[in-house]
C-alpha cells in the first residue's frame, strides 16, 4: 500500500446531497465495505483510511464531488453509518460539527459492541483528543477545524480524519493521521500530506521542533509572572523596538508571517498560564489536555522558547505531495454533475455485484474475492497500490 497520505485541500461548496443520492451512496458505501472486511484485515482497512488519497476516491466512486469540502463530512457519514449496519470490526465516532463532540461517548458505545476493554476505550478517547489539539494547537496553519472522526477497531488501532476551514481562502483541509505513524499522537502522526496550497505555520508536529516543545513544557512550570515579563521583551521586540536584552534571534524575524504577531497579554492567559503551573504537566501530551490551554497560550510559549532559549519551532507545512484523483470521478459521476450526473442505473449495477459477491464470499470462501483482486491491474499505475 502506498505511503502517500495525510493532508488534501478542498474549496468549499455548498448544496446538499438530495435524498435518493444520499440512499444510493450509503448502499454502495455499505457494499464496498463490506467487501473490504471480507477480503482485508481490520487493520488493512483502516491503513487505507488513513491515506486521504485513497479516502478522496473511495468519495468520488460513492457519487461526491471530486473537489467539494462536503466530501469529508458526507463520506464520513456514509462510512460510519454503512459500518453500523454491516456489524463489522471497524467503527467510527464523531462527525461534523456538534456530532464531533459525541467522539468519547460514541467511542464508548461502539467499543461495547465490538468487544473493545474499557482501558483501549479510555487511551482511544485520550487519542481524539489529543489529535484534535495536534492539528488546532501544535499545527496552526490558519484552518480552524470543524470536523473530527476516528476510525477504529476491537484491536484498538485507529484513525483520525478531521477537516479544517480556512474563511479566507474559501477553502478546506483535510488531516489524516494514524496509529502506526508514531506511539505519540502529537508527534508525527500525520500519516503522510496530499495538499496543493501551502502555508507558513508554527508547527509543533514534527521532530524538528524537538527542542521547543521541550522549552515549552519546562515554561509552564515557572511562575506566570515571569512568563508575562518575558513575554512583554518578546513583543517589544516583535514591534521592531530595542530591547534592553539585545534579543539577537536564531533566524530572521519575517513579520508576514502570522506566528510572529505581537501576543495580546491580558487577564486570560495570565489565568491559563496559572492553571498550567499548578497541574506541572510532565509533557506535551499533558500540556495539551490541560482544559482551556490553547493555540494562542502555545504560540506565546512558542515566541518565548524562540527568542529568548534560542530554541525555535518549525514552520514547515506539513504538506509533502501533491496530487488529485479525479479520475475516480468517472465512476459513477457527482453530486453537482461534475464531470457529469450521476448514473443511477451504473450505481445500482455495481451495487448489486458487490453484494452478490460479499454472498458468495460468506457461502464459498475468499475465493470468490478474486475477481475484485484482479481489477487492481486495470487502476492506473500511479495508483495502482493505493
Amino acid at each position: 500500500m502506498s505511503s502517500v497520505s495525510g493532508v488534501a485541500d478542498l474549496p468549499l461548496h455548498g448544496g446538499h446531497v438530495p435524498p435518493w443520492l444520499a440512499r444510493l451512496m450509503l448502499k454502495l458505501s455499505r457494499a464496498i465495505l463490506e467487501v473490504l472486511l471480507i477480503e482485508f484485515s481490520s487493520e488493512e482497512v483502516l491503513r487505507r483510511f488513513s491515506n486521504p488519497l485513497w479516502f478522496q476516491a473511495f468519495n468520488n466512486v460513492i457519487g461526491m464531488d471530486w473537489d467539494s469540502s462536503g466530501s469529508t463530512t458526507v463520506t464520513t457519514a456514509m462510512i460510519k453509518t454503512a459500518l453500523e449496519e454491516i456489524s463489522g470490526d471497524v467503527r467510527v465516532a464523531g462527525g461534523k460539527g456538534l456530532t464531533s463532540r459525541k467522539t468519547p461517548e460514541e467511542i464508548v458505545k461502539y467499543g461495547d459492541e465490538i468487544g473493545l476493554g474499557s482501558t483501549s476505550s479510555n487511551e482511544l478517547i485520550k487519542v481524539s483528543k489529543l489529535a484534535a489539539k495536534t492539528d488546532s494547537v501544535l499545527l496552526q496553519d490558519g484552518f480552524t477545524l470543524y470536523h473530527h472522526a476516528l476510525l477504529f477497531d476491537k484491536k484498538g488501532n485507529w484513525v483520525v480524519i478531521q477537516q479544517g476551514m480556512n474563511t479566507n481562502l474559501k477553502i478546506a483541509r483535510r488531516y489524516h493521521l494514524a496509529w502506526f505513524m508514531s506511539g505519540d499522537p502529537t508527534l508525527e502522526s500525520h500519516s503522510g500530506v496530499a495538499s496543493d496550497i501551502t502555508t507558513v505555520p508554527l508547527n509543533l508536529t514534527t521532530n524538528e521542533s524537538t527542542g521547543s516543545r521541550k522549552v515549552l513544557v519546562d515554561l509552564v512550570g515557572e511562575n506566570p509572572r515571569k512568563i508575562i515579563n518575558e513575554l512583554k521583551v518578546v513583543n517589544t521586540y516583535l514591534k521592531g523596538l530595542k530591547t534592553l536584552t539585545g534579543l539577537k534571534p536564531p533566524r530572521p524575524i519575517q513579520s508576514n508571517i502570522p506566528y510572529y504577531r505581537p501576543v495580546n497579554i491580558d487577564s486570560r492567559i495570565l489565568e491559563r498560564l496559572s492553571k498550567a503551573y499548578e497541574l506541572r504537566p510532565k509533557n506535551m501530551q499533558e500540556l495539551l489536555l490541560i482544559e482551556g490551554l490553547g493555540a494562542e497560550v502555545v504560540r506565546a510559549l512558542s515566541l518565548i522558547s524562540e527568542l529568548i532559549y534560542r530554541e525555535p519551532p518549525s514552520l514547515r507545512d506539513v504538506v509533502t505531495h501533491s496530487f488529485s484523483p479525479f479520475k475516480y470521478a468517472y465512476a459513477i459521476g457527482g453530486k453537482d454533475g461534475v464531470p457529469y450526473p450521476v448514473k443511477r442505473e451504473v450505481a445500482e449495477t455495481v451495487i448489486k455485484e458487490l453484494n452478490r459477491l460479499v454472498s458468495e464470499a460468506r457461502l464459498e470462501g475468499k475465493e470468490k474475492l478474486a475477481a475484485l483482486r484482479a481489477l487492481k491491474k486495470l487502476a492506473p499505475k500511479e495508483v495502482g497500490d493505493i
